[in-house]
C-alpha cells in the first residue's frame, strides 16, 4: 500500500514551488515511462490532415453545435437499453474513500505516458479515476482507444470513468459511449439532419463518425479485463451521471463541442442536484479559467453555475478539462468558497500559464489563485522552445529570468526563491514576443500565443508539466492534491505536490 499522506509530504519538498530541480529543469534522466508507449508513429498538430479531421469546432461554431440533438439521442436510446432513467452509479465504497481525476488524456505520445507513473504509485489504494475531457485526440475515433486509453491504463486497478470533451464529440460520441457505457452505434444519421441554412454547408462538410473496428476493440478491451477494472454494472449509462457514494456525490456533465448543456441535461442536472449530500461537478469546460468566466449557458435559460452556486445544492467543488494545465480559483459564494478547478494537463500538450494575467475574476485574490506549471516556468519554458526553433538564442529567458518577469508583471512575490534578478531590455522583449509582458500599443499578441502557438507547440522532451489530482473523501472533509509528472525520473520516483486544497463537508 502507499501512503499517500506520506508522499504527499515528500512530493511538497520536491514541488516546482521549491526549486527548478522539482520542475523538472535538471532533468539528467527521463523517466521509466517511455518504455510503454507504443512504438507508433503519433499524430501532429502541424498536420493538414489532423487539422481537417478536427474541422467539426469550427462549423459548430460557425452553424451551430449539432451535439445536444445528438446527445439527446444517445440518452433515449441508452434507456430503451433499460438504464436508470436518473443515470445515477452506484458505488460500493465506503464513507472514506479515494479517487483519481485525469483530464484531456488521449494524445497517445509520451506526454501522456509520463503521467502513468506516478498516477499508478499515488493512485494505488483509489477505488476508481474520472477522465474529464477529451479522452482521444484528435477526433474521439474508436479504434485509438487502444494506444489511447487502454494500454496506457492496463496498469490502474480500478474503474475508469468519464465525461466526453469537445474532441470526442468529433466523432460523434461513437467511440466514447462505445467504450464507457457499451452502447452500440446509433443508426446512421442522415446529413440533411445536420443542416442549419438552406446551403447545407455544415451538412456538406461535417465529419461523419468512423465505423469501429469491432474485433480490435475487443483485443484492446483485454488490456483492462481484469474484475477489479471494471465499472459497476450496468456500464457508465450514459455521457452524463450522477456517481453515488455514502459522503458525497459526483456528478459529471457533457458540454458537447462548444460547453452548453441541452434542455434536457440541464433539466436532469437541476433534478439530482436536489439530492441533500455535498457535491463535486466535473465537467469538460472549467467555469473559471485563466481570468475569465464561463458559466455554461443551458438551453432553454440558465447556467450550470446557477446550479453550483445555489446555496440549496451543495456544490463545494466543481472541476473542468479542456485546458490544458492546472488551475484552481477559490470563489466566495455567499457565507462558503466554491473550490473552481481546471484540470487538463494529464497528457495534452501544454497551454501556457504565463498569459494569465493578474487575477481579479470573481473576486479571487491573486494571491489565493493557484496554477501548474508557474507563470514564470511556463515563459521559461516556451522561450526555450521557440528560440531551438527559430534559431534565436536571445529569446531564451532561464527559470530564474522567467519567474522574476512574470513577478514584476503580475505584482507578486515569486512562488519559488530566486536570487536578485534584474530586468533588461532583452528580456521584456523575449518576453513580450511570447506573450509574457505587454507590447507597445497593446497589440494582443499574448492572446493570440495562447489560442494558436501554443496549440501548435507539441514537445516530446522533459519537462512536461503534466499534472493529475487525487481526491480523498471523509465524512467531514474532501481534501483534492495536484501532483505534477514532469517526465523526469527523479520527480517520477517522487510526485511533486504542486497544490493542495481541504474543503469541510460538514
Amino acid at each position: 500500500m502507499v501512503d499517500v499522506g506520506r508522499a504527499a509530504r515528500r512530493g511538497r519538498e520536491v514541488s516546482s514551488r521549491v526549486s527548478e530541480e522539482g520542475a523538472g529543469w535538471s532533468c539528467a534522466q527521463m523517466g521509466t515511462f517511455r518504455a510503454l508507449v507504443p512504438d507508433r508513429k503519433t499524430f501532429s498538430w502541424l498536420s493538414p490532415r489532423v487539422l481537417w479531421k478536427s474541422r467539426n469546432q469550427v462549423l459548430a461554431g460557425l452553424f451551430g453545435d449539432p451535439s445536444g440533438q445528438a446527445r439527446a439521442r444517445w440518452v433515449a436510446a441508452q434507456l430503451e437499453r433499460g438504464v436508470d432513467p436518473s443515470l445515477r452509479v452506484p458505488m460500493d465504497v465506503g464513507p472514506e474513500f479515494s479517487f483519481l481525476l485525469l483530464g484531456d488524456t488521449g494524445e497517445g505520445d509520451l506526454s501522456q505516458y509520463a503521467v502513468v507513473p506516478g498516477m499508478l504509485k499515488i493512485g494505488a489504494d483509489t477505488a476508481f479515476a474520472v477522465i474529464a475531457s477529451d479522452v482521444i485526440y484528435p477526433a474521439g475515433a474508436g479504434d485509438e482507444y487502444e494506444d489511447k486509453f487502454f494500454r496506457p491504463y492496463q496498469d490502474y486497478r480500478a474503474p475508469i470513468y468519464a465525461v466526453p470533451g469537445n474532441h470526442d464529440w468529433y466523432d460523434g460520441l461513437g467511440g466514447f459511449m462505445r467504450v464507457f457505457c457499451e452502447a452500440p452505434a446509433l443508426e446512421q444519421e442522415r446529413r440533411r439532419g445536420f443542416r442549419m441554412s438552406p446551403s447545407g454547408v455544415r451538412g456538406t462538410l461535417w465529419r461523419e463518425p468512423e465505423a469501429i473496428d469491432e474485433v480490435r476493440l475487443t483485443g484492446a478491451r483485454k488490456l483492462r479485463a481484469r474484475p477489479e477494472q471494471r465499472t459497476a454494472q450496468p456500464a457508465q449509462p450514459g455521457p452524463y451521471w450522477a456517481m453515488e457514494t455514502p459522503s458525497l456525490l459526483i456528478v459529471g456533465v457533457d458540454t458537447g463541442i462548444h460547453g452548453d448543456l441541452d434542455r434536457e441535461q440541464g433539466r436532469w442536472l437541476r433534478e439530482v442536484s436536489r439530492d441533500p449530500r455535498p457535491k463535486v461537478l466535473i465537467t469538460g469546460k472549467p467555469i473559471y479559467v485563466r481570468n475569465d468566466y464561463k458559466p455554461s449557458r443551458i438551453e432553454g435559460g440558465g447556467t450550470i453555475d446557477d446550479v453550483v452556486t445555489d446555496p440549496a445544492n451543495n456544490y463545494v467543488a466543481a472541476i473542468g478539462g479542456d485546458v490544458h494545465n492546472y488551475q484552481r480559483f477559490p470563489v466566495r459564494v455567499g457565507d462558503r468558497t466554491i473550490q473552481y478547478i481546471v484540470a487538463g494537463g494529464s497528457g495534452a500538450f501544454m497551454h501556457a500559464t504565463h498569459t494569465t494575467p493578474r487575477i481579479t475574476v470573481g473576486g479571487v485574490n491573486e494571491d489565493d489563485y493557484r496554477c501548474y506549471p508557474l507563470r514564470g516556468d511556463s515563459l521559461s519554458f516556451y522561450s526555450k522552445l521557440y528560440s531551438e526553433r527559430l534559431r534565436m538564442r536571445w529569446l531564451y529567458l532561464t527559470p530564474e529570468e522567467g519567474l522574476a518577469l512574470m513577478s514584476r508583471q503580475i505584482g507578486n512575490t515569486p512562488p519559488r526563491d530566486i536570487g536578485p534578478v534584474p530586468i533588461t531590455r532583452r528580456m521584456r522583449w523575449a518576453a513580450r514576443i511570447l506573450g509574457g509582458w505587454p507590447m507597445p500599443l497593446r497589440l494582443p499578441v499574448g492572446k493570440t500565443f495562447h489560442r494558436y502557438l501554443s496549440e501548435l507547440s507539441d514537445w516530446d522532451t522533459p519537462p512536461f508539466f503534466k499534472s493529475f489530482l487525487h481526491v480523498s473523501v471523509t465524512p467531514a472533509s474532501l481534501r483534492i492534491r495536484c501532483f505534477a509528472a514532469t517526465g523526469c525520473l527523479p520527480q517520477e520516483m517522487e510526485p511533486p505536490l504542486e497544490d493542495e486544497v481541504e474543503i469541510p463537508l460538514t
